[in-house]
C-alpha cells in the first residue's frame, strides 16, 4: 500500500533530520544538566524495567517510552504540584519527570507494598498525588475526559492550576478525545492536551490509520490553540509548553501540544524488533536513535562549553548506579499483606 498523502509534519517525521546538537547557552548549563539528569534517570529506569521483564521478575505488561524522554521532562518544567496531570499506558516518564522516585516505580512494577500504587497497580496504574500526577490507566483515551473534569474543578476551586492529559496519536482516533476537546473549548477550561505523536498506534503506522500525520489539525477543527514541535528537543518542548500553559493559566482556554517523537522499543516489552508490526523497519529505528534527545542535549552542552564529555560520562555512571541501587531495594522490599487486597480495592466504612 502506497502513501495516500504527503506528510504534513515535514521534516519532523523524517528521522534523518533534526539530528544536530541542541543549541544551548553556556549560562544555562547547570539547569540543563538537571534536565539531562532527569532524562537519564528515565532512560536507565526503563532499561532496567526491560531487564526485569526479560528475567521474568516483572510480570506486569511494561510499555516502555525509551527515546521519548524529552517530552515529559520539557513539560514538567512548567508544571506545579498543584496542577492535575493524567497519563496513559506508557507513563513511566511522566511519573518520573514530575517527581516520582525510580524506587517507587520499580517497586510498583514488581508488585511491592512500597510501590507508587502500593503494589496493586503495576506499570500502567501509577499514582503520585504529592507531585500532581493523579493517575495513569491503560484504556486508550480514558484519562482525557478525566483531565477535562479536573480542569473544570481547578477553575471552580479558583487560582490558576491547570490539568494535563498525556496520550499518543492512537488516542486521537477515540471519540472521547473529540468530545473532550469540544467541551473544553466551549467552557474555556484550563487543560493542556499533550499528544506524544510517535507515529505508531500499538502495531500500526499512522499512514494506515489517518489521512494525515499531523495531530494538530484536530485542534484547528475545534478552534483550540495548538503547537507542533520536535519532541526530541527538550528545549523546544519546554518553550512550547511555557507558551501554552501560560495561556491556560491566564484564562484563555485549552491548548494542544503535539510533540513528534519515536519509541525505540516495541509496543509492549523490551524488544525493538517484535510486537510492532506494519511499516516499521530496523533501519528506521537506527535512524531515530541518531535523533536521540539525550544525545542531542549532551552534544549541545559540550559544544557550548557547559559540560565536558568526561563529565557527562560520569553523570551517566552516577545515574546508572542510582537506578541499580533502586532495583536492588525494590527487589528486597516486601509484598503487600494479603489483607491489603480488600483494603485497597474497597473504601472502608467511616
Amino acid at each position: 500500500m502506497g502513501r495516500r498523502w504527503q506528510s504534513e509534519l515535514g521534516g519532523l517525521a523524517d528521522p534523518t533530520r533534526f539530528t544536530a546538537p541542541i543549541e544551548v547557552g553556556k549560562a544555562d548549563g547547570p539547569r540543563l544538566l538537571e534536565l539531562l539528569r532527569t532524562m537519564l534517570v528515565i532512560r536507565h529506569t526503563e532499561d532496567q524495567l526491560g531487564r526485569l521483564v526479560i528475567a521474568g521478575e516483572a510480570r506486569t505488561p511494561c510499555h516502555l517510552g525509551i527515546g521519548q524522554e524529552a517530552v515529559a521532562v520539557g513539560i514538567a518544567t512548567q508544571l506545579r504540584a498543584t496542577d492535575r496531570v493524567f497519563g496513559n499506558h506508557r507513563s513511566h516518564s511522566h511519573f518520573l519527570a514530575l517527581g516520582g522516585s525510580p524506587r517507587s516505580l520499580i517497586a510498583e512494577v514488581l508488585g511491592k507494598a512500597e510501590g507508587a500504587s502500593r503494589g496493586m497497580g503495576g506499570s500502567m496504574h501509577l499514582f503520585g498525588g504529592a507531585f500532581g500526577f493523579l493517575g495513569s490507566v491503560p484504556l486508550v483515551g480514558a484519562t482525557i475526559p478525566i483531565a477535562v473534569g479536573a480542569a473544570l474543578a481547578a477553575r471552580l476551586d479558583g487560582g490558576d492550576s491547570v490539568a494535563v492529559a498525556f496520550f499518543g496519536d492512537g488516542a486521537t482516533e477515540e471519540g472521547v478525545f473529540h468530545e473532550s476537546m469540544n467541551l473544553a473549548v466551549v467552557y474555556d477550561l484550563p487543560v493542556l492536551f499533550v499528544c506524544e505523536n510517535n507515529l505508531f498506534s500499538s502495531h500500526l503506522d499512522i499512514e494506515f490509520r489517518q489521512p494525515s500525520d499531523r495531530i494538530g489539525r484536530y485542534a484547528d477543527a475545534h478552534k483550540v490553540r495548538t503547537l507542533t514541535v520536535d519532541g526530541n528537543d527538550v528545549l523546544a518542548v519546554e518553550a512550547a509548553t511555557a507558551q501554552l500553559v501560560g495561556r491556560c493559566r491566564g484564562g484563555e482556554g485549552p491548548a494542544l501540544l503535539e510533540a513528534v517523537t519515536y519509541r525505540h522499543r516495541g509496543h509492549v516489552g523490551p524488544k525493538e524488533d517484535i510486537d510492532v508490526g506494519v511499516h516499521r523497519r530496523m533501519e528506521d529505528v537506527a535512524a531515530w536513535k541518531r535523533r536521540c534527545p539525550i544525545q542531542r542535549l549532551s552534544a549541545g552542552l559540550v559544544a557550548a562549553g557547559a559540560a565536558t564529555a568526561a563529565g557527562l560520562a560520569g553523570l551517566e555512571r552516577d545515574v546508572a548506579a542510582q537506578i541499580e541501587a533502586a532495583v536492588r531495594a525494590a527487589q528486597d522490599a516486601a509484598y503487600p499483606d494479603v489483607a491489603a487486597l480488600h483494603d485497597l480495592v474497597y473504601a472502608s466504612r467511616p
